[in-house]
């Protein structure tokens, strides 16, 4: 009969605690490497995201991806509707823009402006709404509201178009956008009255049609309104806990002055003009120290992770430039001041290391 030898538990116990000395031994040496290892350097980007033709941009961030789209100045029907997209903003910068949309009717085929695609619930589900304001080759008092609806649920389509949006008047109208307002839907655009260019309000009972009578709710009465012209338009909605704001563009684009006003919902009926209240102040405007002029006509996104506030607009590099295609699209991250207003802060120069939106990439 085979008996144990008596060394044998001591000689395995004695492996074990080498073992455990080694991987902690190990452990702390990884940890020194770690500790000493210099953090990765963060993905930074500069601005512009267009070179040129990138005004009234509008940009959002969906299942992956980043989609941009941006006013087509078009010489025919050949150029109508464009988007471009990537999963970095990098990406999105050395992107070609796509061609999703043109139109051959005449009264709507060309100079389509301030595209804006939103995701809306329709009659077979959820459907990306394109809204532009387009007309005919023969610019610009032709321009009125359009809507295009997708097939499906990619941002670039396909699309077919849908209806065009008539308000009360039925007049000139440009950069429509949607307000979603306790349970309800509203169409925000921009039409002349008289000398003033203003900002309307009306009701929506699906995303093509309007279903009332437009409002007023905005018109340019502060001096630094009417500095180049007597402009308010380019309406933009921005919801933060549990506040409704329009940011909207003022003066003109074809000055220097062309800058961001501010509207806060007060409660109550939206469709009364008593129910907003006018910011005393813009809220963004140029910076003559960056080289930025006419930063406006803008739109919001958030980050990859949704921890961030990103404002994407258009501006110019010079006080001579205007409204034309030499205009370039622009982000910057934004933050809240204390009493839940948006602080947009300054426009960055061109020449800024901008670190890119959080939780890109991952």
């Amino acid at each position: 009969m085979n008996e144990t030898s008596p060394t044998r538990p001591k000689r395995t116990l004695l492996f074990v605690l080498i073992g455990a000395v080694l991987l902690a031994l190990i452990g702390i040496v990884l940890a020194l490497v770690l500790a000493n290892r210099p953090s990765p350097e963060p993905v930074t980007f500069r601005n512009p995201l267009n070179q040129s033709h990138g005004s009234d941009p509008w940009m959002v961030y969906y299942e992956g991806k980043y989609y941009l789209a941006a006013t087509t100045w078009s010489p025919s029907f050949k150029t109508g509707l464009t988007m471009k997209s990537a999963t970095t903003i990098q990406g999105l910068i050395d992107a070609s823009p796509v061609s999703i949309y043109t139109d051959t009717e005449t009264s709507r085929c060309c100079n389509f402006w301030a595209p804006e695609f939103h995701l809306l619930d329709g009659p077979n589900g959820p459907r990306w709404y394109f809204y532009y304001s387009g007309g005919p080759l023969n610019c610009c008092d032709g321009q009125r509201m359009h809507v295009l609806e997708s097939a499906g649920t990619d941002p670039m389509g396909p699309y077919t178009y849908k209806a065009r949006l008539h308000d009360s008047i039925d007049g000139w109208a440009i950069d429509h956008t949607v307000l979603q307002l306790d349970g309800s839907l509203y169409l925000l655009f921009s039409a002349w009255l008289g000398s003033n260019q203003n900002i309307y309000i009306a009701p929506m009972s699906d995303p093509w049609t309007i279903s009332g009578r437009r409002v007023l709710i905005s018109t340019p009465t502060y001096d630094w309104e009417i500095q180049d012209g007597r402009v308010n338009e380019g309406p933009e909605v921005l919801q933060h806990d549990g506040q409704t704001f329009i940011i909207y563009s003022a003066s003109a684009c074809w000055g220097p002055n062309y800058k961001l006003g501010m509207l806060t919902y007060n409660g109550g009926d939206p469709l009364k003009r008593a129910s907003w209240t006018k910011s005393p102040e813009p809220v963004f405007q140029r910076s003559d120290a960056n080289s930025v002029y006419g930063p406006a006509h803008n739109g919001f996104f958030k980050s990859p992770d949704g921890k961030e506030d990103w404002i994407v607009y258009h501006a110019n590099d010079s006080a001579s430039g205007g409204c034309d295609v030499k205009r370039t699209t622009r982000i910057q991250k934004f933050t809240w001041n204390g009493d839940g207003t948006p602080n947009f802060g300054k426009p960055l120069p061109l020449d800024a290391d901008i670190a890119a939106p959080s939780g890109e990439g991952r």
